[in-house]
């Protein structure tokens, strides 16, 4: 049993009466067809639609033979001077086409935001819904733009959390799309995550049932353990909608975030503050139970050779830098990582119905050039670059590298430099307190001087330095290959998460696609910042691109002949819905129709749907909820 949507097109039906007028009018006068004013209004050409109004007498105000305005082919294709023209000659911009749809939701297809702006300031209403309850919001995320999306909620006050006919927000097609920075942007503004619709799905179970796996991750990085257990009305949770579809690596995400959030103590019983500690308690008590040793057992040892003054300098000063070491481990586990500052929500200042957005994302540097992974639906903020929300502490912390839970806090801008100078210290420690105990057990004038009998010997003889020994070599190798790691990613001023994380972060990628790391400066630099300053600038080095050549506007013509892809046409769809490609050399639909279905078992076609919500014109389409028995 499985949820999901599917589009059967009537193969003798779908777009028949379209493709007859499309036929007829080129049989006609193929040029004359590319001389009307939707030809022009879609290509932006305003002079041959001035000509055609204002010389032919040519009305803007009426639809083509399929319906569709000139004023919505303007918008496709963000022709603002042309959208401009039309509606200071009697063009509608609240006119609607067969299936409902306006001009501002064809501009929200590819993320018109000039033409939307023109519109919505002649009095184009956001709200207005389709036949189908998609309001403007809807279409947005049905197509990832998720630009557009900011635009409309920041300037406009598009409602991003409104249902449709069906029940599904705008976050649900987000989901089921995989379009996970809308997703990102739509919890910032507290869509519901938990919203079922009629199939009683969550978005949570429409990304896995496509099997999105960084949209299922944001969602559950956002989310609790009970989003992960709710049921569709076929009683399956999302991991097993996910396992159903053979989606292995989400079904395997779900199942273990499940597993891990069933793990998680509450921190507010004793057994969950205790959790929170951490492993730090442990590993202060071992260094100081080690210290303690090797004081008795190596240095104060009365049954080894006696101290001479410098050996004893040496052997106390492992004391020391173990001791300096621990100073360096209580200020890195008590120190501020660089915990970036939550958005507090005041209820005097900011009324109740006032989207964060407002507050925060408007206008915003980083929102402006698209970094939409820097929005923390968690703590409410658009955090700096590389920055992340640890999961751990439930806090944006500022250039993260990780959390360590040996010392029971995250690493981050402000305590990396106490955190390496604790991996120093102590590996020096362990050096010179491990040859200071070679060195003493080695030269115990008692011992035989075969191997085999001077092993047992020193074995019974002085157990406490020999297990010193174990110990310290045992934490040696750990920890000196760790100061190695962070020694080499300070000298390139990259952290921990973003060598894990490289292929994830886009400002990690140069122009041509392959690893970059824009705050590299040098070793010299690097290191020189680090340890003197104590951190790193967030200071981007400009990479030298060659801008690439205008692409040249390709002509648009009607093809009587579907079947031949090598002219630009006026492409119609299964729905009957028309879209003029200029970027192709192929003829493709933009837009679907859908019926989201819960049902005993699908069969998951094929042709998976590409766009939704631009002319979902239902008259040729069938909408199938195919049902078939277990066996």
């Amino acid at each position: 049993m499985s949820s999901e949507i599917e589009l059967a097109v009537e193969g003798g039906e779908a777009g028949a009466g379209a493709g007859a007028q499309q036929a007829g009018a080129g049989e006609e006068d193929g040029a004359q067809l590319r001389n009307d004013v939707y030809t022009a209004a879609a290509y932006g050409d305003l002079e041959k639609l001035q000509r055609l109004v204002e010389v032919e007498g040519c009305s803007v105000a009426e639809p083509d033979g399929l319906g569709y305005h000139a004023l919505q082919w303007a918008a496709l294709n963000n022709r603002t001077a042309a959208a401009q023209y039309i509606i200071e000659h009697g063009g509608n911009v609240n006119a609607v086409d067969h299936t409902g749809q306006t001009a501002l939701h064809w501009s929200a297809v590819r993320g018109a935001i000039q033409v939307a702006e023109l519109l919505l300031k002649e009095g184009a209403r956001i709200d207005t819904a389709d036949l189908y309850g998609y309001q403007t919001t809807h279409v947005a995320a049905q197509y990832g733009q998720t630009a557009f999306f900011y635009y409309i909620v920041t300037k406009w006050n598009a409602d991003p959390d409104v249902p449709d006919n069906d029940g599904r927000s705008p976050l649900h097609w987000a989901a089921y799309k995989g379009f996970a920075d809308c997703v990102r942007l739509l919890l910032f503004l507290d869509a519901y995550k938990g919203r079922q619709d009629k199939e009683g799905c969550t978005p949570l179970h429409w990304a896995a049932i496509r099997g999105n796996l960084e949209a299922c991750t944001v969602l559950v990085q956002a989310g609790k353990k009970e989003d992960l257990m709710v049921t569709d009305k076929t009683g399956l949770t999302p991991a097993q909608l996910a396992s159903e579809k053979n989606h292995r690596q989400v079904a395997f995400f779900l199942g273990n975030a499940r597993r891990l959030l069933d793990k998680r103590c509450d921190g507010n019983t004793p057994l969950g503050r205790l959790s929170k500690l951490g492993l730090a308690p442990f590993l202060w008590c071992t260094i100081i139970m080690l210290l303690i040793v090797y004081i008795h057992s190596v240095i104060a040892a009365s049954d080894l050779f006696k101290l001479t003054a410098s050996f004893g300098l040496f052997a106390w000063f492992g004391v020391f830098l173990a001791t300096a070491g621990l100073v360096m481990f209580y200020r890195c586990t008590r120190k501020d990582p660089g915990y970036i500052i939550r958005h507090i929500r005041d209820s005097q200042s900011q009324r109740d119905d006032e989207p964060l957005l407002k507050t925060e994302l408007n206008n915003h540097p980083a929102l402006l050039y698209g970094n939409w992974s820097q929005l923390c639906v968690t703590c409410k903020i658009v955090r700096p670059l590389r920055s992340k929300h640890c999961s751990t502490c439930d806090r944006c912390v500022e250039q993260f590298d990780h959390h360590c839970p040996w010392v029971s806090n995250c690493i981050g801008k402000k305590n990396k430099w106490d955190f390496f100078m604790f991996l120093i210290l102590e590996t020096s420690a362990m050096v010179v307190t491990g040859a200071a105990t070679i060195i003493r057990i080695t030269k115990d004038p008692a011992a035989p001087s075969y191997f085999g009998a001077w092993m047992r010997y020193t074995a019974i003889q002085h157990p406490g330095a020999i297990s010193f020994l174990v110990m310290d070599l045992f934490l040696f190798f750990g920890v000196a290959v760790l100061t190695v790691v962070q020694a080499s990613q300070i000298s390139r001023n990259i952290t921990t998460n973003e060598m894990a994380n490289a292929m994830r972060y886009g400002y990690l990628r140069g122009s041509s696609g392959r690893f970059r790391n824009p705050y590299d400066h040098g070793i010299r630099k690097n290191c020189y910042e680090f340890l003197i300053n104590g951190y790193n600038e967030d200071v981007e080095l400009v990479e030298q691109t060659v801008p690439p050549e205008g692409l040249g506007m390709i002509q648009m013509t009607r093809n009587t002949n579907p079947s031949n892809g090598e002219n630009h046409s006026h492409h119609v769809n299964g729905n009957g819905h028309v879209c003029v490609d200029v970027d192709s050399t192929n003829t493709r639909s933009h837009g679907h129709a859908h019926s989201c279905k819960c049902t005993d078992s699908h069969k998951k076609t094929d042709g998976v749907p590409v766009g939704l919500g631009l002319g979902l014109g239902r008259g040729n389409v069938r909408h199938n909820a195919r049902s078939t028995g277990a066996s």
